[in-house]
């Protein structure tokens, strides 16, 4: 008799190493009996809702494979789509697609707010009867899920690959200043990271013994526009150039800030960025040398840069998403599938699980202890925890005629069973 059906579904913004959780968890479910179908919900929540389910299962095993290659959210989707408490017809229709789709499993991919969603529905099955396991698997580039003494989790699949890019980002970068410096001195980037700093600290990856002229401003960083701008001049006077990274989060001043489902701010859709403020205002009060500030922004290149995944990074993805799969056949319902960091000097991980109520809706902060007395870098330590996870090596990627192989799945899609719906919150 074949087993219960499973979904997987992704919430929030990809990353590099998405699909590669998304390969373990297809490819894990072929050892176990009791799973049947997997099945991926096509935009996140909102594929189960609107009961837009592609068979994963019966996709060529090749494009499985290609997974590990392929990056962000192009093979299944993802949403900014919340469930909440008022959405009564919401959780009413997940119960029924589930059920008409013999669903006995349902694995959420995402951040802190997915796994809220993944935990409701957790919940939700229990009140009603339902039999369903439900699982998290965790993601985020933002390195932001879990607790601030790394208990719950060491480190997030994604984020690895992010700091990866912005090691060797501001490499380059080093070497544009360095060459153009008479003309433009100062160059300022801007990395994500909208409360948390994880992302800008990153650069210093790219300079470990402290060579470059590079100034690291996190949302966290206790800095002023006016002591940034001090702490420039300084470097420049030493130095006759300067580097900047500085978070989207870093506070400058009212940005005509929009905000998504979740109640975050999207800092490319806004008005302005950070970085043009701080360009503007290093030009309008004046550099200690002749030139001007110039300044790049990155977007979502931070997170589907393939050629700056980590190995690392897309291994632990890949495990993650077994175990979260193997929690799931175990009938484990509940929990998330977490990684922790082995003691010792070298570095090695292990796989656990932990509840789900524990790390919904968690919010790690970066280490007060990691950012250095002046606010504008970060120290040694920060080195030990993330040197590991960007890894030695660069990922050699499958390519047919000069263009990389993409995954590409076919479309077979689940019957639908139920009438057409449309999400609470998607209505007017």
């Amino acid at each position: 008799m074949a087993g219960k059906n499973m979904v997987v579904a992704q919430s929030g913004g990809p990353t590099c190493v998405i699909n590669s959780s998304l390969q373990g968890v297809v490819e894990a479910a072929r050892c176990f009996e009791n799973v049947g179908t997997v099945f991926g919900a096509v935009h996140g929540i909102e594929g189960v809702l609107t009961e837009n389910l592609l068979n994963l299962s019966a996709q060529n095993p090749e494009e499985i494979s290609l997974l590990r290659y392929t990056p962000v959210a192009g093979s299944i989707g993802t949403c900014r789509y919340k469930l909440k408490s008022w959405q009564n017809e919401d959780f009413d229709r997940v119960i029924e697609v589930l059920k008409a789709h013999d669903v006995g499993y349902f694995l959420y991919n995402g951040g802190n707010d997915s796994m809220d969603t993944a935990n409701k529905i957790a919940e939700l099955a229990k009140v009603r009867g339902l039999d369903l396991t439900a699982v998290g698997v965790p993601k985020t580039i933002d390195n932001d899920v879990g607790d601030s003494a790394f208990q719950l989790i060491d480190h997030t699949p994604g984020y690895g690959s992010a700091a990866k890019y912005w090691m060797h980002t501001v490499q380059y970068a080093d070497q544009e200043n360095k060459g153009s410096c008479p003309a433009d001195p100062v160059l300022v980037m801007q990395a994500m990271g909208r409360k948390i700093g994880f992302i800008p600290a990153a650069a210093r990856l790219a300079d470990p013994n402290r060579e470059m002229p590079l100034l690291i401003y996190m949302a966290e960083s206790p800095c002023t526009l006016e002591q940034l701008h001090e702490q420039v001049n300084a470097k420049l006077r030493e130095c006759g150039r300067c580097v900047v990274v500085i978070s989207e989060g870093f506070h400058v001043g009212d940005l005509g800030e929009l905000k998504d489902s979740f109640g975050h701010t999207t800092f490319s859709s806004s008005q302005t960025t950070v970085c043009q403020k701080v360009v503007n205002y290093l030009n309008e009060k004046g550099l200690a040398v002749k030139g001007n500030a110039r300044g790049n922004v990155p977007g979502t290149d931070q997170r589907h840069s393939m050629a700056y995944a980590s190995v690392v990074d897309l291994d632990e993805a890949y495990a993650l998403g077994q175990k979260a799969c193997a929690l799931a056949a175990a009938g484990q319902s509940g929990f998330m599938s977490t990684i922790h960091r082995e003691k010792g000097p070298i570095y090695s991980v292990s796989y656990d699980k932990v509840p789900l109520p524990e790390v919904a809706n968690s919010e790690r902060t970066f280490p007060s202890a990691w950012i250095t007395p002046d606010g504008c870098d970060v120290t040694d330590d920060f080195l030990r925890y993330a040197q590991p996870l960007v890894g030695h090596e660069m990922l050699t990627l499958p390519m047919i005629d000069g263009r990389q192989r993409l995954t590409r799945f076919a479309p077979l899609y689940a019957e639908k069973k139920l009438g057409a719906y449309v999400p609470q919150a998607a209505r007017k």
